[in-house]
């Protein structure tokens, strides 16, 4: 057993030897755990999905604060830092995300469908509940749910006045705030909850060159309004508003000169990398009830904004006097985005209590997206960005987006026990894209119809087995103006899975599992071409992708709950433009990955209730490139967290990554970046601190 191994044992085995000997009696507590994934309400052990969810208290109890956070707890599913403050890069079942682009999941946050990039690497606060859908779920989600899906629900307010306060700090002097309060302003009729965050931190990542921290926050807050109204019994309205804004560090890149992705370096660049912006959310839902169904209608528009400023090269003028390729001076890079969307779904959903349920909707989204791309000389470490003689790149692009879409989904009881399912979509992608610079105009569409058929047996209560065959669909789109690839192709998928899912000892022991298989043509992945300071869409012609998960959720004793998740995920190019690269893994495939926890809540007194958590995560091999010349070895993360309740109060003690890990969210070799050098962005280090929240 490596000293690794041996850590992470030693660790787990200690929360288990502190846990009180009252905690071996058995408890026949079984909540009914409801979620919509569908849709409807339904209960979790009846939906023919692998989907791990999460109650509001589960959430508070593992500290998801953020999508890493949530993905932490899930198998076959990866997060990973890059490029600017807000992005992120989740694969899920091998689908990969893009920069810029659309993602291989469909972020679903009360109701709404997040269509930026950006918008997953949100702060979350004030949750009800969390949903991770694993598979295509494009029948229902439409564009982009190639992998899956995320359903993120915030607290509704209710009749009764209440509110919570929660203040935590840790170590780079990091502050993680969060309030709200909730009541009636005409009972029964008005009800609203208004609710905030606020994160500021130096940050734990230091630049050997600047001496100071590239991970660090100068602030990131969002403050967030939601209304219901209730005019009759029939009618319901909910309204939601939120702003936020922000300022941190960016493109936090070390130059990585062994090109190893096994070594670990930190940022050592001159020019002081940030990005600020901010958002703007507003959602409108209505429901009717007609008694043999409901009309929901959901209307959305967002807005926002990030100026982001950052090194090119990733070196300094003292260790690299040679400066990018050789030419004798530094560079730097900037981009101004500007992304507005508005969205309208209107869809009947019929009665759940009936044999035949069906559901009918259509959906239509337009997205005005703005991009200034530059690259400029860097003479002092200051911002060259509007300084037309020091520019080395200049992309000015504007895109007018428009999507539509019709779906329908079925649910018949062919018996008692055995239900088929059937759903279609048809999804439409118009795209123009204007070059600011020339005034050139590229107009361009996608389209795809997407099945999706489910059998699904249920032999008894506590007890599903099923079987899918499901579609995705990622739409194409145009890359940067003059760039290499001027185009690229729609994403499509056939995926192919049998499941079940079980319930055990009278439902203290739920076991679920899934393999699949899963045909992509034109498989999407990206690359930087440093030479335009931009971003390559392109496509790999065929991966077949195949794999299954496994997860177990146990009630051990009263208070005592314990999970344990595993996936594989195995990728194969197919076919490619670069033979080479055929019989590879696609890019960002981690073959194995393993979650688990143990957890123990338990009276101390009569007043004070303790907690212990503790989880483990186990990211296999990272495949970063088609080529799968760079390959990050595994590694092992450790989470602790720890505390006293009492009463309406509660103080807790933190650790993520207890081991201090070292790791690369994102690497990239000179052949993808476009560069003279490997680049990697470290990972996040050891992190702990301390906790107080007050409810009432």
């Amino acid at each position: 057993m490596t000293s690794r191994n041996l850590r992470t044992a030693f660790l787990a085995s200690a929360a288990l030897a502190i846990l009180p000997g009252a905690a071996l009696a058995q408890d026949a507590d079984t909540d009914e755990i409801i979620i919509t994934a569908q849709q409807r309400a339904e209960p979790l052990r009846n939906v023919p999905i692998q989907v791990t969810a999460f109650t509001a208290q589960a959430v508070e109890d593992a500290g998801i604060k953020s999508t890493s956070d949530i993905i932490a707890q899930v198998p076959n599913i990866t997060y990973d830092r890059g490029d600017t403050y807000r992005s992120n890069f989740i694969t899920m079942r091998g689908l990969t995300q893009i920069n810029n682009a659309d993602p291989p999941i469909a972020f679903v946050l009360d109701g709404v469908p997040q269509t930026n990039q950006k918008q997953l690497g949100v702060t979350l606060f004030d949750i009800e509940r969390i949903e991770v859908l694993k598979g295509p779920q494009g029948a229902l989600y439409g564009r982009n749910a190639v992998g899956g899906a995320i359903n993120v629900v915030t607290k509704a307010p209710g009749n009764e006045l209440e509110g919570f306060a929660n203040l935590g700090y840790a170590n780079g002097d990091t502050i993680d705030a969060s309030a709200g309060i909730s009541g009636a302003l005409v009972e029964d009729k008005v009800l609203l909850r208004v609710s905030g965050s606020y994160t500021s931190s130096d940050g734990l990542i230091k630049n050997d060159f600047r001496g100071d921290h590239v991970d660090y926050i100068d602030h990131d807050y969002s403050l967030r309004g939601r209304m219901i109204l209730k005019p009759t019994d029939l009618l319901t309205f909910d309204l939601r508003a939120e702003y936020g804004d922000f300022r941190g560090g960016s493109n936090s890149y070390a130059a990585v000169f062994s090109g190893i992705p096994r070594d670990f370096v930190n940022p050592q660049f001159n020019f002081p990398a940030y990005a600020e912006g901010h958002s703007v959310d507003l959602t409108g839902k209505w429901d009717y009830d007609f008694g043999f169904a409901t009309l929901t209608g959901i209307s959305a528009w967002s807005k926002f904004k990030q100026n982001n400023r950052a090194d090119l090269d990733f070196r300094n003028p003292v260790d690299s006097p040679g400066g990018i390729f050789g030419l004798g001076f530094q560079a730097g890079q900037g981009q101004n985005a500007k992304l507005e969307t508005f969205s309208q779904e209107l869809r009947l959903v019929s009665a759940s209590d009936q044999a035949f349920r069906w559901l009918v909707g259509v959906y239509y989204l337009h997205t005005d997206r703005a991009l200034v791309t530059r690259g400029f000389i860097d003479l002092d470490g200051t911002d060259q960005f509007d300084n037309t003689a020091l520019l080395i790149a200049n992309n000015n692009e504007t895109n007018d987006n428009n999507a539509y879409a019709a779906f329908a989904q079925v649910d018949y009881d062919l018996t008692p026990t055995l239900t088929l399912t059937g759903g279609i979509r048809y999804d439409e992608d118009q795209r123009e894209q204007t070059n600011v610079v020339t005034g050139a105009v590229r107009k361009t569409s996608f389209d795809r119809v997407q099945p999706k058929v489910t059998l699904t047996w249920k032999p008894e209560d506590g007890r599903l087995v099923y079987a899918t065959y499901s579609t995705g669909f990622r739409s194409g789109g145009f890359n940067a103006p003059n760039v290499t690839v001027p185009v690229f192709d729609a994403e499509t998928l056939d995926n192919f899975e049998v499941g079940f899912k079980t319930q055990w000892f009278d439902r203290k022991l739920t076991l679920n599992g899934a393999a699949y298989l899963t045909n992509v043509k034109n498989y999407q992945y990206f690359y930087v071409d440093a030479a335009t300071a931009s971003q390559i869409i392109d496509t790999i012609d065929k991966v077949q992708i195949k794999g299954f998960e496994i997860e177990a959720m146990a009630k051990l004793a009263p208070g005592l709950d314990a999970s344990f998740g595993v996936g594989t995920t195995d990728s194969e190019i197919k076919r490619s433009l670069f033979p080479s690269d055929v019989g590879n893994h696609s890019p960002r495939t981690v073959p194995l990955s393993i979650n688990s926890s143990i957890q123990y809540r338990g009276d101390l007194s009569e007043t004070v209730e303790g907690f212990v958590r503790i989880e483990h995560q186990h990211i296999g091999k990272k495949y970063w490139d088609a080529d799968n010349a760079s390959v990050q070895n595994p590694y092992d993360l450790l989470n602790a967290r720890m505390g006293v309740e009492f009463g309406n109060y509660g103080v807790y003690a933190f650790a993520r990554n207890i081991f201090n890990e070292k790791y690369y969210s994102e690497f990239f070799q000179p052949k993808y970046s476009g560069l003279d050098v490997a680049i990697g962005y470290r990972g996040t280090p050891r992190t702990y601190g301390v906790e107080a929240k007050v409810k009432f």
